[in-house]
């Protein structure tokens, strides 16, 4: 399990860019090393940092597995970087990483903390046809994470997974369960100590319960 690319990118205008008209999705890779810092890696932005600005955001991580599963999907090639991540993996499975667990990268210490939410940026940027609908349906969301010690990464650094909760809810689960799907609300319901948030989304829907 290590790192295949670190990718970083700025924010520019671009009138596709939904409301806020700014973004910085085109993340590109980099050879150096980089600082990881509480907010993200040194030299990446984020333009809307309401929505992808909080430290449980800090960093994105995208398996170039899953990426090899859509170039068969879209008939395309897709770059490091192009799903907009930061770390692009290789050998990890990080739609299966439960919520909580740690990994080492390079002197970074990074927590799991969830899936992407596709946005109307995300879909504007693939251009591809009913692209949220498809990339929901998949359920290959790669992860953020959060950065519980400072450090440096680089392409090449192993990915260690120095902690895993015995009991919990894999980045999948989260996402399929946001989108509907009540045998992954269920499973996350049986997690002992769940987000109370949890319960009060089955009772709003009349989904799975416990």
């Amino acid at each position: 399990m290590h790192i295949l690319s670190v990718n970083v990118g700025t924010s520019v205008d671009a009138e596709w860019a939904g409301k806020l008209g700014r973004t910085a999705i085109d993340k590109q890779p980099v050879a150096h090393r980089v600082q990881v810092l509480r907010n993200g890696l040194t030299g990446d932005e984020r333009a809307d940092t309401p929505n992808h600005g909080a430290p449980s955001q800090a960093v994105y991580a995208y398996a170039r597995e899953d990426y090899d599963w859509w170039q068969g999907e879209l008939g395309r090639d897709l770059r490091h970087g192009r799903f907009g991540e930061n770390l692009t993996t290789a050998g990890l499975d990080v739609n299966g990483a439960l919520v909580g667990e740690r990994w080492r990268v390079g002197g970074a210490l990074l927590e799991v903390t969830g899936p992407r939410t596709p946005c109307v940026v995300f879909r504007n940027w693939m251009d591809e046809p009913g692209w949220l609908k498809r990339f929901t349906r998949a359920a290959r969301p790669g992860a953020y994470l959060a950065v519980v010690e400072l450090g440096e990464l680089g392409v090449g650094d192993e990915v260690e997974i120095v902690s895993r909760p015995e009991t919990g809810m894999t980045v999948a689960d989260v996402f399929r369960a946001r989108h509907g799907d009540d045998e992954a609300l269920a499973r996350i319901l049986a997690v002992p100590g769940h987000d109370p948030e949890w319960d009060r989304m089955a009772e709003r829907t009349g989904r799975a319960t416990a």
